[in-house]
């Protein structure tokens, strides 16, 4: 457990956190106008080991050799030059702290940390954070890693929790939510979606999917899974290929046969690590999901629920329709699939230049 002080005078700033791993959603803009909830969950932070925010430069003005020693593999529209490291958490975490008025940034419905640091420590003064609440934009206060420091609390640590304990505590990601917009001259509004928190993942797990699919057909399983991936697989990789195959895999399932290639398996919430089998059986290339959704892929909830036949029983007041479904077929977030995509070495692959120009010739909103 630690506690963030301010580097200028040693006040806290914030409670007692545990950390975590930060969220494959953390940088996501979705739709216009929604109202997304927190990020990080009350007592945890996450560190963000890429620069956020301005000053900004554009690609055409990095040299290649600068933008790979930043772990930059393919153009991007522009490259951040903040300082990297920032601590992310709960604004319900924060401890002594004030907002600046003057920087609100360029947002509609809140604050989107454009005009930088937005918080100052309450006894010194000095900028300390940028708080996050924006509309379509995960709410997060991000820590300056220049004037933010973490110390122990009473020289605690807890071991991470094994995959098992995770397995019983961690709760599934439906795939399915409602979406609240800001609210118009008729109040609030909200509309049943698509999980932003699976589009996320699937953007994420899409690169890494098309580089282990070495240029070739890949075919993953049926159902929710096929949803989130075979349609952008089919539109980005040649169909006259021998297909490889992925499944999913993890813990407390068997052991992936010798005939898969590509194996779809969880992340550590802790750690971040990717899971591995401890004896694979053949080498296989690991395409990493958030653990929640993982278990829902691996062990789907009855959705939508299946009406009962005959009468309603007596002590029954009245019966629920099912949840609406999207109207819409699933797409990948596009931002964190070019986040990823581009920090990946495996990009510059001969075998991926075609992936690449597909990537620019397919409509946008046939995969994203």
């Amino acid at each position: 457990m630690f506690v963030f002080v301010c580097a200028g005078c040693g006040a806290e700033l914030t409670a007692p956190l545990s950390q975590v791993a930060l969220p494959v959603h953390a940088r996501q803009v979705y739709g216009n106008g929604a109202q997304l909830p927190v990020l990080m969950r009350s007592g945890t932070f996450a560190v963000d080991p890429d620069p956020w925010g301005g000053p900004w430069r554009r690609w055409s003005d990095i040299d290649p050799g600068e933008a790979e020693a930043r772990g930059i593999y393919a153009p991007v529209h522009a490259l951040s030059d903040g300082t990297p490291g920032a601590r992310v958490i709960a604004p319900g975490d924060v401890r002594g702290t004030r907002l600046i008025p003057e920087k609100r940034g360029g947002a509609c419905c809140g604050l989107d940390g454009a005009d930088g640091p937005n918080m100052a420590c309450e006894t010194c003064d000095l900028p300390v954070a940028t708080r996050i609440d924006d509309c379509s934009l995960w709410q997060a206060v991000r820590l300056n890693p220049d004037t933010v420091h973490r110390v122990p609390v009473d020289g605690t640590h807890t071991a991470p929790r094994s995959w098992a304990e995770w397995a019983k505590k961690c709760e599934r990601t439906p795939p399915f939510e409602p979406i609240a917009t800001w609210g118009g001259r008729l109040g609030p509004n909200h509309y049943w979606s698509w999980s932003p928190q699976w589009e996320a993942a699937a953007g994420h797990a899409l690169a890494h999917l098309l580089v282990a699919s070495q240029g070739r057909a890949v075919k993953v399983p049926g159902g929710l899974t096929a949803d989130m991936f075979q349609r952008a697989l089919d539109a980005l990789l040649p169909a006259d290929t021998p297909k490889r195959r992925a499944v999913l895999a993890g813990p407390g399932r068997p052991l992936p046969d010798a005939g898969a290639d590509i194996l779809l398996v969880p992340v550590h919430p802790e750690t971040g690590r990717t899971w591995a089998p401890a004896t694979p059986a053949t080498p296989a290339h690991l395409v990493p999901l958030p653990l929640g959704v993982w278990l829902w892929l691996v062990s789907p909830q009855p959705y939508p629920p299946t009406p009962a036949s005959g009468r309603v029983p007596r002590d029954v007041l009245r019966d629920d329709s099912p949840p609406l479904l999207p109207r819409h077929l699933f797409r990948a977030d596009r931002g964190t699939f070019q986040h990823t995509w581009a920090r990946l070495p495996e990009v510059r692959s001969p075998w991926l230049r075609p992936v690449l120009e597909r990537l620019t010739q397919v409509p946008s909103a046939a995969l994203f």
